[in-house]
């Protein structure tokens, strides 16, 4: 479709192209940060969920197994928290017999022991006896020898290397039970120095207070922190999750997740490298963080906030398990082979009653979040790691315009179902788009506004159609449905806002087929039979009318009255008008033939064409109106029809519509003098047969010059 003609096909739609383009505008509003719409980012969230649940990788990924303080491990040793000579017991079995190659516990230990010495002699301290010097002495030599704290940060410090400890950030600076925040505790040493970031530090989550898990110990153990969600979404459903923090506070600096430490651990890799992006203009933008591993360098794409789109995986055929879950009670009661969990990362944390940490996710409702932990190592492992791309914001523009170009294109159909199968096939097609980007490239990106704009502008154009445009219809249908063929009456009702009720000037080619001795043939016939010829006669006539693409106007007793150019406008009018004249003419034998076996009379016609400027429209009264044409040039052609029977021709046209027609055979009658004219006309005739005309329906043109004129036979001498 060419440019010019899809500016035509807009002409007559302004208000239903306004009233669909206007959630559009709503939409960009919304993508830039103008109007803020909520439903729009919790459809997009929906919408991202969905396709998350479609294309995760199902099954159990044997790499992880988590070990669980479930119920059972409570009634075999008691209520939480347990002695940290326990949990040095269960580092022992998973590092040393069960050789794990990574064990990462999603808790903090924050507090000393409550079943070390100094806490049981602060404890009897407390009690009401006299002071015995003697007593105490010997109670403190033998508390100093009961040290769990100690006993645990021993059995962590065996597996260098291989254990991280949970640390937690906290937005309450010096609360009692947090030992950073007593003096000459200092946390652990950070991932990343304070100024690794520069400017683009503040998007990054800062915090007051950092957690730390046994204060003061040596361990040899990597810090994660195990904070999930800073700030939770709308809905509260966990999609992304910081691999970075920052710590506000002297020394400062930045912190890792409790995945990516355990990932680091695992493959050996280095402290990440922050790739940032820059534009003009514009402060560096955190991007990814490198890493070189065993298999090679992997770039995680994170937000600008350090966060990542969490990377979850599906439930096998049978809605069973992620990972591997083992009870800490089998571990610790030696209930596994030996070397059950070789090479395995193990990550150790709660699922019984009042222990375990639920989050929302998109794949469960409540989902432990030492599983969430789970599904980021899994997918840094896989290097499967959806993201949002920087052009995000880019892409949701792009999308709402190509949106509305699409509906404007449908909204110049012929066809509703067409307008509505081009509008359908954009929010389907950017559906699809989106689908393929992110299940091979992770792109993770907006679709909501352009989809709701979409459907709300499909929907409002579809009213506007049914509604305005379809009254239009039923109208031209009323008005035009007596008057011209059927499939032009179909042509016009698909675009009503070409075709004007109103009264216009044009240059038209008007027809009188007049049949000769009707009067006298009237006298001597029944009134019956006088009908049934009659109506043959016409229905006759008027097919050949219809068939070259003339309007009907009248019927005016034994006069058929017809013209060419309007409604619908034609290039070749007369051209049209001389051919369904002769094809009239070459049609009579037949029909009297068909005549005289019934025993009817036969007829004669005679047919005047005249072309010129007319008045066309819907004319006269308040009771009753039909459309019709009237002017001089309607008079001459009647009375050029009146010249046949004294020249002996069943055809007279006038000379301008012998002029539209320069290659056509003529014989030219002569020049006559017309009543209520000064000048003489010159009238012709048209010789030879009539040359073969397309079907009615193929030669309709929108009232554009130099349209396709029909083949015409050589011309012949005069």
């Amino acid at each position: 479709m060419g440019l010019g003609r899809l500016l035509r096909g807009l002409r007559g739609h302004g208000w239903r192209i306004a009233i669909t383009l206007l959630p559009l505008l709503g939409g960009l509003a919304h993508t830039a940060g103008l109007l803020h719409l909520p439903g729009v980012d919790r459809l997009d969230a929906q919408l991202q969920d969905a396709r998350l649940r479609w294309h995760a990788p199902r099954g159990i990924d044997p790499r992880i197994v988590i070990v669980d303080i479930d119920e059972a491990s409570l009634k075999a040793f008691g209520q939480w928290p347990w002695s940290r000579a326990r949990l040095a017991r269960l580092t022992q079995e998973l590092t040393q017999r069960q050789l794990v190659r990574v064990l990462a516990f999603d808790m903090v230990f924050a507090e000393v022991d409550r079943t070390s010495g100094p806490a049981l002699v602060q404890a009897l301290g407390s009690g009401r006896w006299p002071a015995e010097p003697g007593f105490d002495a010997e109670l403190a030599r033998r508390a100093s020898a009961i040290d769990p704290d100690g006993e645990f940060a021993r059995a962590l410090a065996a597996a260098p290397g291989r254990v991280v400890l949970g640390v937690h950030f906290d937005g309450e600076a010096g609360a009692p039970d947090n030992p950073s925040a007593v003096p000459n505790v200092q946390p652990p040493a950070p991932l990343l120095p304070a100024d690794a970031l520069g400017p683009d530090a503040a998007r990054i989550p800062a915090w007051p207070t950092l957690v730390a898990s046994l204060p003061g110990r040596t361990t040899g153990a990597r810090p994660g922190f195990i904070n999930v969600v800073f700030q939770p979404g709308q809905d509260g459903v966990v999609r992304t999750v910081p691999l970075l923090a920052r710590l506000d506070t002297a020394p400062g600096g930045y912190y890792e997740s409790l995945a990516l430490a355990t990932f680091r651990a695992a493959t050996g890799s280095a402290p990440p490298v922050l790739r940032l992006a820059t534009a003009p203009g514009a402060s560096p933008r955190l991007v990814a963080l490198g890493m070189q591993t065993a298999s090679g360098r992997l770039d995680v794409p994170v937000g600008t906030d350090g966060g990542l789109v969490v990377p979850y995986r599906r439930p096998g055929e049978d809605a069973g398990p992620r990972f591997r879950y083992v009870s800490a009670r089998d571990v610790l009661e030696g209930r596994l082979p030996p070397a059950a969990l070789q090479d395995r990362i193990v990550l150790v944390g709660a699922s019984a009653a009042g222990l375990q940490d639920l989050r929302a996710t998109p794949i469960a409702a409540a989902l432990p979040g030492v599983e969430v932990h789970a599904h980021v190592l899994s997918g840094l492992l896989d290097g499967r790691l959806p993201h949002v791309p920087d052009y995000a914001p880019g892409y949701a523009w792009a999308s709402l315009v190509v949106i509305g170009l699409l509906l404007v294109l449908g909204v110049t159909r012929r066809s509703a179902a067409a307008g509505f199968a081009i509008g359908l096939g954009a929010c389907g097609g950017l559906l699809l788009l989106n689908d393929l980007l992110y299940r091979h490239g992770g792109l993770v990106l907006p679709q909501a506004a352009a989809l709701l704009a979409g459907a709300a502008g499909l929907l409002l154009s579809m009213s506007w159609g049914y509604f305005v445009e379809s009254r239009k219809r039923r109208g031209l249908m009323r008005l035009f449905g007596a008057y011209v063929p059927p499939q032009l009456v179909d042509d016009m009702a698909r675009e009503p806002h070409r075709y004007s009720m109103r009264a216009e000037s044009r240059v038209l080619t008007i027809m009188f087929c007049d049949m000769r001795g009707f009067t006298h043939l009237a006298e001597h016939m029944a009134p019956t039979t006088l009908q049934a010829l009659l109506h043959e006669v016409f229905t006759r006539f008027t097919e050949i009318v219809n068939r070259h693409g003339g309007t009907v106007d009248k019927y005016m007793g034994d006069c058929l009255m017809a013209f060419w150019g309007a409604p619908v406008a034609q290039a070749d009018h007369a051209a049209r008008a001389v051919h369904a004249a002769q094809d009239i003419v070459a049609a009579l034998p037949a029909l009297n033939a068909q005549h005289e076996a019934a025993g009817l009379p036969t007829v004669a016609i005679g047919i005047g064409l005249n072309t010129g400027p007319v008045v066309v429209g819907n004319m006269g009264s308040a009771l009753r109106r039909s459309y019709t044409v009237i002017g001089d040039a309607v008079n001459l052609a009647a009375r050029l029809e009146g010249l046949c029977t004294p020249h002996g021709v069943p055809i007279v046209v006038g000379e301008n519509t012998r002029a539209l027609m320069p290659d056509a055979p003529w014989r030219e009658l002569g020049e006559v003098q017309v009543r209520g004219r000064q000048r003489g006309v010159r009238i012709y005739t048209p010789e030879g047969p009539a040359p073969a005309m397309p079907p009615a329906a193929a030669p309709v043109h929108r009232g554009h010059p130099g349209g396709p004129r029909p083949p015409a036979p050589a011309r012949t001498a005069n």
